[in-house]
């Protein structure tokens, strides 16, 4: 087994450092979580941090777009940047002894983008036609409306925005998300890789050490949307979003909450498919998926049927979930185990897969779960264990969301 070594520090403007030594590897990693996702966009503005993912590579520093792309490839450094609900998050992979040289340019990036005029358009352009093509994807509209329902305003906002806001945001709106949002107290970094800690903590204080702290943005909490929602489309299918309470990820019943969701939802094996599938055939689609966040979690279903169908599928699934607390078999439950465990082996052989698990843990826990925690988590749990936390947190109070033809009625 790999020896994991992993090391904290906490910079005096607040930035948050995590770096695991995994000598085994060639490759490094990072995952910077920076304090400006979605839920901070603002009322009417819904948008503004995912066009900034965008915006901010497009020239930064001494570079402009281009002179970065070319830095980049160049070092063979692969990124991606994207806006979730609380964080906008960078993440970069290369060889092990370049990713300082990453940190470099994303010190750039993060603190000095360039956010000019003449490349807003393509932004907003680009960003348009995402939207436009999630409209066009009824299944991704279903599940996008439905979490917007089932979360506390506005975690339950697309990160992606909403093209009612879109015309309404401008290039300094934008630059003021950046001004405002961005600052290294609150800001995570998590670096995994055969790196030496003490080397990356150098060129972090380097690169991010006079990033100066500005005031933390406080969201409170609002509403949730409508319980029952159906939203008229003409097609030949019906698309079904189910949605109930469940658990945040620091609960100390996440473990099992994870547990219950992938007997139903975990593979070809697992109870919707086999059940509202396989043995009645009534879906195309159907899956169930946990989803927690610092303060509350959801579990999110969806099933995809025709319309003749529709209102069975929907009963059915509403069984099933209600059914889990019925009993579980050992089967299931190592069915379970066996894939929750190939995940973390799969983790232990990704320096960015493991980075992004640093900085996620960090975020939710303000701590780190080793790998070895999170195996024994795992081991630990039992068809007693599941049960007792499904009876305890069942399957109601539905939130549901339809989109086609003819609205369905719910049977609780």
């Amino acid at each position: 087994m790999q020896q994991q070594s992993i090391h904290t520090h906490q910079f005096e403007n607040g930035l948050m450092l995590i770096v695991e030594e995994m000598r085994g590897l060639q490759s490094a990693a990072f995952s910077f979580l920076v304090p400006a996702g979605s839920i901070y966009d603002g009322s009417g503005k819904n948008g503004v941090a995912a066009m900034l993912a965008d915006w901010i590579t497009r020239g930064a520093g001494p570079h402009d777009s281009r002179e970065l792309t070319a830095t980049l490839d160049n070092l063979g450094i692969s990124h991606s940047e994207s806006a979730g609900s609380a964080n906008v998050t960078f993440t970069a992979a290369s060889v092990a002894d370049r990713i300082t040289d990453g940190l470099a340019i994303f010190g750039d990036i993060i603190r000095r983008p360039h956010l000019e005029e003449d490349q807003f358009e393509p932004v907003k352009l680009g960003a348009e036609q995402s939207l436009i093509a999630t409209e066009d994807d009824p299944q991704r509209k279903a599940m996008v409306e439905l979490r917007r329902r089932s979360f506390s305003a506005p975690w339950g906002l697309s990160s992606d925005g909403s093209l009612e806001d879109l015309p309404s945001i401008s290039a300094d709106d934008v630059r003021s998300h950046h001004d405002r949002c961005f600052h290294p107290n609150g800001a995570i970094l998590g670096v995994a890789g055969n790196v030496d800690a003490q080397e990356v903590i150098d060129a972090v204080a380097a690169n991010f050490g006079d990033w100066e702290k500005k005031p933390n943005t406080v969201v409170e909490p609002g509403d949730r949307g409508e319980k029952r929602s159906f939203i008229e489309h003409e097609s030949a299918q019906t698309h079904i979003g189910i949605s109930y309470d469940s658990v945040s990820f620091p609960d100390p019943d996440y473990y099992a909450a994870w547990a219950a969701v992938s007997v139903l939802s975990g593979g070809m094996s697992a109870r919707l498919f086999t059940e509202v599938r396989e043995k009645r055939g009534l879906c195309y689609s159907v899956y169930a998926s946990q989803s927690s966040l610092k303060h509350e979690g959801q579990v999110l279903c969806y099933a995809g049927t025709s319309n003749e169908r529709a209102q069975e599928t929907l009963d059915v699934t509403l069984q099933e979930l209600k059914r889990l607390g019925d009993g579980i078999d050992e089967s299931e439950l190592q069915r379970c185990k066996a894939r929750a465990k190939s995940s973390l082996v799969m983790q232990q052989e990704s320096s960015r897969g493991r980075a992004g698990s640093l900085a996620r843990n960090w975020f939710f826990l303000e701590q780190i779960r080793t790998l070895d925690d999170v195996r024994q988590k795992i081991d630990a749990l039992t068809i007693e264990s599941i049960l007792d936390y499904v009876h305890r947190r069942p399957a109601q109070d539905f939130t549901v969301l339809t989109i086609g033809p003819e609205q369905l009625t719910v049977n609780e």
